[in-house]
């Protein structure tokens, strides 16, 4: 039903920004939750940030938060994850997910989103 592709990945230096798209397709995504997560080599799966898609609230990971932002673009059916200030530790593959499945608000759990896009890479050198 719903598909996730993710895009915008690459080689940076620590310091700089990137900003990675996730082209989605579904009937509708009225009442989901869009995310990123991210896992590093050896590392589990870390919830990153997460957005409504119809009231664009916005959720973030301390790790993150105040670096990077979080959008949609309803006419796109696109999320973005706008990352600044990127540090080494930010090395890993993002993967944008999606879940309709939440029934009071969004979720930080992996578990939680059933649609994955086969993420993209992002290192950052220091």
């Amino acid at each position: 039903q719903v598909q996730l592709v993710e895009s915008g990945g690459g080689l940076v230096q620590a310091g700089e920004t990137l900003r990675l798209s996730c082209a989605a397709s579904a009937r509708t995504f009225s009442g989901y939750v869009m995310a990123w997560f991210r896992q590093a080599p050896g590392k589990d799966r870390d919830f990153v940030a997460a957005v409504t898609w119809s009231g664009s609230r916005e959720y973030y990971a301390d790790s993150v938060r105040g670096r990077f932002t979080i959008s949609r673009d309803k006419a796109e059916n696109t999320v973005y994850l706008q990352m600044s200030s990127l540090k080494p530790e930010d090395t890993a593959i993002y993967y944008c997910a999606a879940t309709n499945r939440l029934l009071g608000g969004f979720s930080n759990s992996w578990r939680a989103y059933n649609y994955w896009g086969q993420g993209t890479q992002v290192t950052v050198s220091s």
